[in-house]
């Protein structure tokens, strides 16, 4: 065999250029925001600390997304196995622990995405007896949030607010492996169950005929009956927010994972094979599905890091060879967009990995900017693609 024959792949070598190039961003993060947290995104390229709040200073654990940074820094460790990136993801288990024992902003579903991230990682990684015990204070905290005769959890707000009551999102499908590793670690299926019936409920109501998904769903929270859907950052109730489609993919197959429900997994396939279907020529969706090249609209990149982290997982869950192949390739199709004309060029240029997300279009909110949750199943995308077997924190 000749030295030619052996050498890697272009997507290899592409690959590997991205993550080198993401590591001196982080790397360079680390200094800048240390135990600190930055925005949920970027303003003109680059993250500010996160704005003071609710009696909180400047740069502290608040909000939905912080725990993509030590997310961020485990991904970084597994790629380069160097000990000073797990002694930063480590780092942040302190305010972690101080966040939910304090009871500072806690009304949020997005206790999964915080506390597997920054805590159950930490708890299974290292041994972590703080982290485990976090975590499963958000866990129990999460379970508040369950309304029993509708069978779901409640996305955001107080408990009593007439807005938010009866109210869920599809992200809400990520937040569930925090339940589901809380009844693993106690043997308590109380949590389990109802991230089951969670999944149940969203999968007949959130998941439209047509393959498309509602944003955002309501139930009566006193008699369970299925009211109506509604977006809150897509385009219109009618159309179908990419992002959102996007945790549709992962979101189900992670709960098929945990429950081996076949019609979870059918969910998941319905999601990813609409989302592929209107994909532009780059493969990266715009922030809506309901718009495609020469609708001047933008883009949104963490749509399609979601994308291609949810397909990876899916291809390793289908039971078909062809099917599981196609949503590999697929994926992987993605991946190489995001890296050839998504990815930032480096620290000089933003201090993000990932240009080109859309936060809240309707809002006018981190319209064309870097996001923190983008950024986090960027570098997944690439951590998949390069450590072959690689565990996932979800």
């Amino acid at each position: 065999m000749t030295e030619t024959d052996v050498r890697p792949s272009p997507d290899a070598e592409a690959t590997a250029a991205a993550v080198t190039a993401a590591i001196r961003t982080i790397e360079a993060n680390i200094d800048t925001f240390g135990a600190r947290y930055p925005a949920d995104t970027t303003v003109a390229n680059r993250y500010p600390l996160r704005p003071p709040t609710a009696g909180q200073p400047e740069g502290a654990n608040v909000g939905w997304t912080t725990s993509f940074w030590p997310g961020m820094l485990w991904l970084a460790h597994d790629l380069t196995g160097d000990e000073h990136l797990r002694r930063a993801a480590l780092s942040h288990v302190d305010s972690f622990v101080d966040r939910v024992h304090g009871g500072i902003d806690l009304d949020t579903h997005d206790l999964g995405f915080l506390y597997t991230l920054a805590c159950v990682t930490a708890a299974r990684r290292t041994g972590d007896r703080r982290a485990r015990e976090a975590a499963l204070a958000a866990a129990d905290h999460l379970m508040t949030r369950f309304l029993e005769p509708a069978g779901i959890i409640q996305a955001w707000g107080d408990l009593a607010d007439p807005r938010q009551r009866g109210r869920t999102i599809i992200d809400s499908l990520m937040n569930t492996p925090l339940l589901h590793w809380a009844s693993q670690t106690t043997g308590d299926d109380r949590y389990a169950a109802a991230a089951r019936r969670h999944a149940a409920q969203l999968r007949e109501h959130i998941l439209r005929p047509d393959g498309t998904t509602f944003h955002t769903f309501y139930w009566d929270p006193d008699t369970g009956v299925p009211l109506r859907g509604e977006t809150e950052q897509g385009h219109a109730d009618h159309t179908c927010w990419a992002r959102g489609q996007a945790w549709g993919i992962y979101g189900f197959t992670l709960n098929h994972r945990y429950t081996g429900d076949p019609s979870l997994l059918v969910a998941a396939t319905t999601c990813a094979d609409h989302f592929l279907a209107r994909l532009p020529a780059d493969h990266v969706a715009y922030w809506d599905l309901e718009f495609g090249d020469g609708s001047g609209e933008e883009r949104d990149s963490s749509a399609a890091a979601i994308a291609a982290c949810g397909l990876a997982e899916l291809a390793g869950s289908v039971t078909d060879p062809t099917r599981a192949e196609g949503y590999r390739v697929r994926a992987g199709r993605i991946l190489r967009s995001l890296v050839d004309n998504y990815a930032s060029a480096g620290p000089q240029v933003s201090n993000a990995l990932l240009l080109h997300g859309v936060y809240d279009k309707p809002k006018g909110i981190g319209v064309d900017e870097g996001t923190l949750w983008g950024d986090y199943f960027y570098l997944e995308a690439l951590t998949r693609a390069t450590i072959p077997g690689w565990t996932s924190p979800w």
